[in-house]
């Protein structure tokens, strides 16, 4: 997205951007580099709704979405793209229609699939940026490791109970940019870390991070602002304190080190790492919901 995009804008663009369009860090060119851009949503759940809703109102030109579940009512106490008029149908049809609602410049694709290795891998080149808003330790890590050899930026965001947290990958472009796999070379053990439906989560804590998420897409999108690259940011809400810890890249790492291991693709095992890589402080490893 170096290249100069289309300036010509219509009235009802220049009206409903201009908010943007105002910003000196945005302008014309800026809004002109979001509606050239095409963004992947793993997830229309409770990231995954204030994420999409947040771009398709930017004026983010391509939209896809990625979900195979159905939408039931324990989900609408977070996942805000859908209503109680759409429980039963195919969250990723729900979560388009309410895009297309809020603005329909903005092209919706939706792709009713689990997110596995096949999949990841017909769906990731065909967008410039993927989001992270899946519930589950082997999908995250399986998405992980593909836009790191896909070479694809990826931005993740994940909460349990009251807390959140956020970072951006960009390993593909080599040093300093760490992946996943220097935070957290392997998925948990199962059964170690509770999932949402088993530890409950906060609505409303999705809905922040699920923005901070879409504010990140944003500024890679236009080249503004300091990226989340090699930073994670951790939210507690019941302390209402955020703080942000340096991820450094691991040369051991098997993703993107040095070493020979780092040849190996997604699904196959990949050799024990030294746990201690990444944050000294060891951070919580929350699940999305």
């Amino acid at each position: 997205m170096d290249a100069l995009p289309d300036l010509d804008f219509t009235e009802d663009e220049l009206h409903r951007y201009s908010r943007h369009i105002l910003l000196g860090e945005v302008g014309a060119v800026g809004q002109a580099r979001l509606r050239a851009a095409r963004v992947l949503v793993v997830g229309a759940g409770g990231l995954g709704s204030p994420l999409a809703l947040y771009l398709a109102a930017a004026g983010v030109g391509t939209i896809g979405i990625v979900d195979h579940d159905t939408l039931e009512l324990s989900n609408l106490q977070r996942q805000i793209a859908h209503t109680t008029s759409r429980i039963g149908q195919p969250k990723v049809e729900s979560a388009a229609t309410a895009l297309r609602a809020l603005n329909p410049l903005t092209a919706v694709e939706v792709h009713a699939r689990r997110l596995d290795e096949a999949t990841a891998r017909d769906l990731i080149p065909r967008y410039d940026l993927i989001c992270d808003g899946t519930d589950n330790f082997p999908t995250r890590f399986l998405l992980g490791d593909c836009c790191h050899r896909l070479a694809r930026p990826l931005v993740s965001a994940a909460v349990l109970r009251f807390e959140g947290q956020l970072s951006t990958f960009k390993s593909h472009l080599g040093p300093p940019h760490p992946c996943h796999r220097c935070l957290h070379p392997e998925p948990p053990p199962p059964g170690l870390v509770p999932s949402c439906s088993e530890a409950g989560v906060l609505g409303a804590v999705t809905g922040v991070m699920g923005t901070l998420q879409a504010t990140e897409v944003l500024k890679e999108i236009l080249g503004i602002g300091e990226s989340l690259s090699g930073r994670l940011l951790l939210w507690d809400a019941l302390d209402t304190r955020f703080r942000t810890i340096r991820l450094r890249r691991d040369p051991a790492c098997a993703l993107c080190g040095t070493a020979d291991v780092s040849r190996a693709v997604p699904g196959e095992a990949l050799p024990p790492l030294d746990p201690s890589a990444g944050d000294p402080e060891g951070p919580r490893t929350p699940a999305s919901v």
